[in-house]
């Protein structure tokens, strides 16, 4: 068996219980991939996802224009995985991808 080490995980949560695990594997795999084509890499993803994390809940004067941008391109890049994510699932209500550092 070969271990993986990831840096972030990315989960489908609330989908149908009637949509096969296989499915939800392959929607998972094609938000992370699309995910990382947009943001340069799974290490830019962690970095990203970490400062994301930093951001919540501070003040507009603490948030630097690099932060702003980031914050920026991470929506941007999450709109089209979530796209990717979901062809050839469709959207239920209520689905979401969750990504967290691992």
């Amino acid at each position: 068996m070969e271990v993986i080490d990831t840096l972030y995980t990315v989960t489908l949560r609330d989908y149908p219980d009637d949509v096969p695990a296989k499915a939800v594997a392959a929607a998972e795999a094609r938000y992370t991939k699309a995910l990382e084509n947009a943001l340069g890499g799974p290490e830019q993803v962690a970095a990203a996802l970490d400062t994301m994390g930093d951001l919540e809940g501070a003040s507009a004067d603490e948030i630097s224009k690099a932060d702003m941008e980031l914050a920026a391109r991470w929506a941007k890049a999450c709109s089209t995985a979530r796209q990717a994510g979901f062809r050839d699932l469709g959207e239920a209500e209520g689905m979401y991808f969750e990504v967290q550092t691992s």
